[in-house]
């Protein structure tokens, strides 16, 4: 349609389209067709999508005899589909992935115009090199279908929406934050901004995205703003987070967290991060030997643990000291007015918080541990070390998951 003739009822040339304009709707609408921008005798103006009598390959024509000469003006919620779509990236929701707009697709439904597809192939971009007698011969390639499309509008000055949070909501937080690390910095922060209004989401994102992009996200924000979503972290990501920052904004930032938490940090800064201890977290459950079944999985149900924290309920004696291991699938299975005590395996592998790394690893992995108990010197638990923690630990330094984020071929 670019540069394609307007054209009169009489089918006489009145100038050229230089775009067409659609408004961004609601999840899984095609964004209707509200206008087009065309240039006449040197002036850019605006159609309104109710004086175009049809729109065919090559050309628009007009209903009546008259046009307004109103200028252009972008319009709150409009974008103009070649100068801010076009060939630019946007995000496959379905398949985790970012793809890039080389061809826009348009269809007439119940009789309205609307967008309702992107060619991300390569194909169109090869069509448009060749010349005019040859480039029909280039198929187009497979049409995306725009109800899996979020589009980047952070640079359009006009647009009222932003990514929508609803449909990066259905990625894994792994596969937003691959997304953030594949995007530019203004789509990166775009990104960012959408998964913001659910904290948790955000939190969740922020905690995958590697260090060279969490310091560059909480550059432009002020220490308040980082403690507000360090506040939603664990505490092991948080001191890892805390170890990376300008050294003048530590202090400052740790100073804002909540005090549980402040807590919990500080005590984890005091070990050696090539240790057992720097390594592990400080939240866990853990129930007296005597706790029966069905209270111990109401415990489970009501604590503010993180989820990926509870796949092993903690055992201790009558000093307090670590005695056994209760995987939630044993208390699932098990009767719930059974006591933890006779349910469990006693004398559970466990190690102290100045142990190396690869001592961790070894045992992790001869005793084929998924998680591992961090006790001080009356075995007392201070903490556990998850299987999620060791394989970040051994996966080589610079290395990246593929969630498939290249345009396809």
């Amino acid at each position: 349609m670019v540069k394609s003739p307007l054209v009169d009822r009489a089918g006489d040339r009145l100038g050229r389209i230089e775009d067409l304009i659609v408004r961004l709707g609601e999840d899984g609408a095609y964004p209707p067709i509200t206008g087009a921008l065309a240039k006449i005798g040197g002036r850019e103006l605006f159609v309104p999508i109710d004086q175009i009598a049809g729109i065919e390959s090559g050309r628009v024509g007009l209903e009546g005899e008259r046009l307004s000469l109103r200028r252009f003006e972008r319009r709150p919620g409009e974008v103009l589909l070649n100068r801010d779509l076009a060939a630019r990236h946007l995000i496959n929701v379905v398949g985790a992935r970012l793809v890039r707009a080389n061809e826009i697709e348009l269809a007439c439904i119940d009789g309205r115009w609307s967008v309702v597809g992107v060619d991300t192939s390569a194909r169109p971009v090869l069509r448009r090199l060749l010349p005019r007698p040859v480039r029909r011969r280039v198929e187009p390639g497979p049409i995306l279908d725009w109800s899996s499309i979020e589009p980047f509008v952070g640079h359009v000055p006009t647009a009222r929406l932003r990514l929508t949070h609803r449909k990066l909501a259905r990625l894994h937080p792994a596969q937003i934050a691959d997304l953030v690390e594949a995007a530019s910095h203004d789509e990166g922060e775009e990104i960012i901004k959408a998964v913001g209004q659910d904290r948790e989401l955000e939190a969740d994102v922020f905690e995958e995205l590697d260090q060279e992009h969490q310091q560059e996200f909480v550059r432009t924000r002020s220490d308040a703003e980082v403690a507000a979503l360090l506040s939603k972290m664990a505490p092991d990501d948080v001191v890892d987070f805390i170890t990376e920052l300008d050294q003048e904004r530590r202090l400052p930032v740790l100073g804002l967290l909540p005090p549980e938490l402040q807590r919990k940090v500080r005590s984890l800064l005091s070990y050696n991060p090539e240790t057992a201890g720097g390594l592990m977290s400080p939240d866990f459950l853990a129930l007296p030997r005597s706790t029966p079944v069905g209270v111990a999985l109401e415990r489970v149900r009501t604590t503010d643990i993180p989820r990926e924290a509870l796949g092993v309920v903690y055992v201790t004696d009558d000093e307090q000291c670590l005695c056994a291991l209760a995987p939630l699938v044993a208390l699932v299975r098990a009767d719930p007015t059974a006591s933890l005590d006779d349910i469990v395996q006693h004398e559970p592998v466990m190690i102290r918080p100045d142990a190396d790394v690869h001592e961790v690893v070894r045992k992790m992995t001869d005793y084929n541990l998924s998680v591992f108990p961090v006790v001080d010197d009356s075995c007392h638990m201070i903490g556990q070390i998850t299987v999620d923690d060791v394989l970040e630990l051994l996966q080589p330094s610079g290395w990246k998951g593929d969630f498939g984020l290249s345009a396809p071929d």
